[in-house]
């Protein structure tokens, strides 16, 4: 990083924490899906406290066994831990790890950050989940009765149903959404709960993510050949459906969906859509007819006019002030320029720059 990295230090100046770190990540050859999510993560403080008290907590003199989490744990603290306040970090064993697991990312092809994201959450719960089962089966542990995330007794002995173990990726990320089926004929309501770690919303052209998850939410007639089973009809009827936010998530992950495939072409094709979205996000939970408010503090930005090549990099704010993040380098940007990748009103134009998965902080209810 040379002259670059010094001119960011003093750029830094007295505005950023003495021991907040602010390093670039060294491209392997089309890495940057990669590199771009690892850096908005970093940046998801309650996440990398968790991770480098994990890394604290589990280093031992080599007879761990490596795996996605210990690499990631080892990556984060290797940053978090450098003397100077920039400069740029190889996270090799990392991605070879990530190759290693998933043959997905093992080429030189341009990859999707969004299936990354999704590939790395999942298998960090994984592994969470098989070491806490690895725990309690331990002799010390397993003669003691179980507690699930509420502080509650658990005991199957008893009669009681186990409740699903809660990792600390999923007090970050994970949500709840609850299905609402109305059966047209009878007014009964089914009601089915799904968690989530991140949302997939569909776009259009010139909207915002307010409008996106409106139409999330929406109200969908059911009839014709989709009429829904209805239990207490004993039938098939006409129904509506919606999907509603049940529990908002701590981490609220959104996920654009820029890349559809269009069977007049037989191939994706990038949406070039403006989409705005705010800094300040209101997600109306209608459980508790009230205000949940989230602040975005990362942007995964897709840079390229297709699918199948192009380039990822990412906004992240830290400590309020915005910095870019393009692999090696890094750099302090203005407020207004996370704007420019809202996307394009036009469907040709030269701005390729597009806001593909964006990280929401909670700040919870607002109740006025």
């Amino acid at each position: 990083m040379g002259a670059t990295g010094s001119k960011l230090e003093k750029a830094l100046g007295d505005q950023f924490p003495e021991g907040e770190r602010y390093f670039g990540l060294e491209n392997f050859g089309n890495t940057c899906y990669c590199n771009s999510v690892l850096q908005a993560l970093y940046f998801c403080v309650p996440f990398r406290e968790q991770l480098l008290e994990y890394y604290t907590t589990n280093k031992s003199p080599g007879d761990a066994e490596e795996n996605l989490l210990t690499c990631l744990a080892e990556l984060f603290t290797q940053i978090s831990t450098q003397k100077k306040k920039t400069g740029v970090v190889a996270p090799k064993r990392f991605v070879q790890r990530v190759k290693k697991q998933n043959e997905l990312f093992r080429g030189y092809m341009h990859q999707d950050a969004h299936e990354f994201l999704n590939f790395l959450l999942n298998e960090l719960v994984d592994i969470l989940e098989k070491e806490s089962v690895a725990a309690k089966s331990s002799p010390e542990t397993s003669s003691l009765p179980e507690k699930s995330a509420n502080g509650q007794m658990n005991g199957q002995a008893n009669g009681f149903k186990k409740e699903p173990l809660v990792t600390w990726v999923h007090e970050n990320f994970q949500g709840i959404l609850t299905n609402e089926t109305r059966c047209l004929r009878c007014e009964t309501v089914t009601a089915r709960d799904e968690t989530f770690l991140d949302l997939s919303l569909d776009i259009e052209q010139n909207t915002s993510i307010t409008s996106c998850l409106k139409n999330f939410s929406s109200m969908e007639t059911l009839n014709a050949e989709d009429k829904f089973f209805c239990d207490k009809c004993c039938s098939l009827q006409e129904a509506q459906k919606r999907m509603k936010i049940k529990k908002p998530p701590h981490i609220l992950v959104i996920h654009l969906k820029r890349f559809k495939y269009m069977e007049q072409l037989g191939r994706l094709k990038k949406l070039l859509y403006r989409v705005v979205f705010p800094l300040e996000l209101k997600l109306s939970n209608t459980m508790e007819n009230a205000d949940f408010e989230y602040s975005l503090f990362a942007v995964v930005v897709h840079v390229g006019s297709g699918p199948n090549h192009g380039h990822y990099v990412s906004l992240v704010k830290s400590h309020n002030h915005w910095l870019f993040f393009d692999d090696e380098n890094v750099e302090i940007i203005d407020e207004s320029a996370v704007q420019t990748s809202f996307g394009s009103a036009q469907e040709y134009s030269s701005n390729t720059d597009h806001g593909y998965i964006l990280f929401y902080e909670s700040l919870g209810y607002n109740n006025n």
